[in-house]
C-alpha cells in the first residue's frame, strides 16, 4: 500500500535538519517542499518568510511578505534597513578593495609563501597592512554572503584565510566557504573545503571549534563552549559537517562511496548515533546507490552489512521504509515485506530533497539486491513471482532479469527456461579445501593473540601485586603513632 500524503509529511526531514544548517542553506530545502504538496502552500511560505527577514535579502523577503499579505503594504523597515545595508556595503568594499590592490599585485604574490607570520611581517614592512586591515577581506565576503551574492563571498573569504592568523576567524571563514561554494553549485571545491574544515574539526582544538552560524553572523561564537567542553564542542561540530555534508556527497560524482567513507569511520558513525540518527536515511540510500562501487572497491566491500548492522542496532531510535528496507531483506529475509518497504521507498525518495534526482537508480539497485538475496537461497526461481516481489509487470520483469543476468556473474550459473517461465540455477559445490581455507581463515592469528593474552595476564597479576606490596609498605614506614615518641638513643618511650 502506498503512503499518504499525511505518511510522506512525517517522513519528510526537512523540519529536522534545517536547525542544523544555515539560514541560507536552508532556502533550497523550503523552495523545494514548496514545489511538493507535502505542506500547506501558507506554512511553507512563512518558513521563507521568517528565514529572510533576518537577512539582508530585502527583495526576496519583500517578495515573500506581498505574497503572504496581499492586503498590506510592504513594511517601511526594509526600505530603511536596505539604506543602511547600502552604505555599510559601501564603506566595507571600500576597506576589502584596499587590501585586494595589494595583495593582487604581481610582486606582491611573488613574495608571499606559506608562512602566514612571514607574509604579515612583509606585508606590514613593505605595504603598511596589518592584520586588522587584512580582517576587512573576512567583513566584506561575511557581509556578501548575507545579502546572497555567493560567489562574491567565497572569494573574498578564501583570500582572507590565505592571509590572517586568527583561529577563530580562519574557521568562521571555513564554514562560510563552504557554504558558498555549496549555494553555487561549485561542488569540486566544496569537497575541497570539506575534507579540509573536517580535518580542523577532527584535530579537536578549542580554536578550531567555532560555531558553523558565524558563516552568517559574522562571529566566532562557541569558542567558549569549545574551551570549556571541547568533546561536546567537537560532537556539535561534527553534527553540524553531517548536515552540511549531505549538500555535497549528493551532488558529486563520487559523492555516495565518500559517504559510505565518511559516515562509517568510527567517530562519524558515533556521532550519527548520539546525536542526528535520521541521517541513518541517507547511510542507508547511500549504500544502495553505491551498490557497485562497494562490489569493486576492497574497503568498501562490507559497507552494506555495516549499513544494515548500524540500522538495526538504531531502530529504536529511527526508522522509515529505507532503512526497513534493508532490514526486511537482510535481517528477516521477508521478500514480501521488503517488496511492500520497496514500493513505499520509492515515494520517500522521490519527495526527498538530496535523493529525489536518483529515485530510478534508487529502484534499480534495490530490485537488484532482491533479485541477489532471493536468487541466493532459491535454486528454481518463477519469473512471474520475481517480477512480482520487485513490484514489475511480467513483461517488464522478463527484461529486467534477463538483463540482471547478462550483467551479473549468474550468467555462467543461471539458464532461463522460457517455456515454463522459470530461471534454474546450478551452483557448483564448494571444494572441501576452499571450505576448510574459510572457515579457518585467521585462525592462527587469534590462537596468537590467545596466547599472548595467557603469557600476559599472570605477568601483569604478579606486577600488579608487587605494586600494592610496595604501596603497603611504604605507608608503614612513613606512619608513626601518635603515642609513640622517638629518642635520639633509639630508644622507645610510650607517652
Amino acid at each position: 500500500m502506498a503512503p499518504t500524503e499525511k505518511d510522506l509529511a512525517e517522513y519528510d526531514l526537512s523540519a529536522t535538519i534545517i536547525p542544523y544548517l544555515d539560514r541560507h542553506l536552508a532556502f533550497p530545502l523550503l523552495a523545494h517542499l514548496a514545489e511538493t504538496n507535502l505542506f500547506p502552500k501558507e506554512q511553507v511560505q512563512v518558513a521563507q518568510y521568517e528565514l529572510a527577514k533576518a537577512t539582508n535579502m530585502f527583495d526576496y523577503a519583500a517578495g515573500q511578505f506581498a505574497n503572504l499579505y496581499p492586503d498590506q503594504t510592504v513594511p517601511e523597515e526594509f526600505e530603511r534597513r536596505r539604506e543602511e545595508a547600502v552604505s555599510q556595503n559601501e564603506r566595507l568594499e571600500q576597506e576589502a578593495q584596499a587590501v585586494l590592490i595589494v595583495i593582487q599585485k604581481p610582486e606582491v604574490a611573488q613574495a608571499l609563501r606559506q608562512d602566514k607570520a612571514q607574509n604579515l611581517t612583509y606585508l606590514k614592512e613593505n605595504h603598511d597592512l596589518t592584520l586588522e586591515q587584512i580582517t576587512a577581506l573576512y567583513n566584506f565576503g561575511q557581509f556578501q554572503y548575507s545579502y546572497g551574492n555567493y560567489e562574491g563571498a567565497a572569494d573574498y573569504l578564501y583570500h582572507f584565510r590565505i592571509l590572517s592568523t586568527n583561529l577563530e576567524l580562519n574557521t568562521s571563514a571555513h564554514w562560510g566557504k563552504l557554504a558558498s561554494d555549496i549555494l553555487t553549485g561549485n561542488f569540486t571545491t566544496a569537497l575541497e573545503e570539506l575534507t579540509a574544515l573536517r580535518e580542523l574539526v577532527d584535530s579537536r582544538a578549542p580554536a578550531l571549534l567555532g560555531s558553523p552560524a558565524a558563516a552568517a553572523s559574522g562571529s566566532a561564537s562557541g569558542s567558549t563552549n569549545a574551551t570549556t567542553n571541547p568533546a561536546v564542542a567537537q560532537l556539535h561540530s561534527r553534527s553540524w559537517i553531517v548536515h552540511w555534508s549531505l549538500f555535497v556527497y549528493f551532488n558529486h560524482p563520487e559523492g555516495r562511496t565518500l559517504l559510505l567513507e565518511t559516515f562509517l569511520t568510527p567517530a562519524y558513525l558515533n556521532t550519527i548515533q548520539t546525536a542526528c540518527p535520521w541521517v541513518l536515511r541517507y547511510l542507508a540510500a547511500a549504500a544502495i546507490l553505491a551498490r557497485k562501487a562497494t562490489a569493486t572497491t576492497p574497503r568498501l566491500r562490507h559497507a552494506l552489512k555495516e549499513v544494515v548492522k548500524v540500522v538495526v542496532m538504531e531502530e529504536y531510535q529511527y526508522q522509515d521504509p529505507i532503512t526497513l528496507f534493508l532490514k526486511e531483506l537482510f535481517v528477516e529475509f521477508d521478500f514480501e515485506a521488503a517488496q511492500k518497504m520497496l514500493g513505499q521507498a520509492e515515494q520517500v525518495v522521490g519527495e526527498d530533497f538530496f535523493l529525489n534526482e536518483y529515485k530510478d537508480e534508487f529502484l534499480d539497485n534495490a530490485r537488484y539486491l532482491i533479485s541477489e538475496a532471493y536468487c541466493r537461497i532459491h535454486q528454481r526461481i518463477d519469473i512471474a513471482d520475481l517480477s512480482a516481489r520487485l513490484n514489475l509487470s511480467k513483461d517488464e520483469g522478463e527484461k529486467w532479469i534477463v538483463n540482471l543476468i547478462r550483467e551479473t556473474r549468474m550468467g555462467a550459473d543461471a539458464k532461463i527456461d522460457l517455456e515454463k517461465n522459470i530461471i534454474e540455477i546450478h551452483r557448483p559445490p564448494l571444494p572441501v579445501y576452499q571450505s576448510v581455507i574459510e572457515k579457518t581463515r585467521g585462525l592462527s592469528i587469534r590462537t596468537q593473540a590467545m596466547g599472548t593474552a595467557l603469557i600476559r595476564a599472570p605477568a601483569e597479576g604478579q606486577a600488579k601485586q608487587g605494586q600494592q606490596n610496595q604501596q603497603g609498605q611504604s605507608k608503614q614506614q612513613q606512619s608513626t603513632p601518635a603515642n609513640v615518641t622517638v629518642q635520639p638513643s633509639a630508644t622507645v618511650e610510650v607517652q
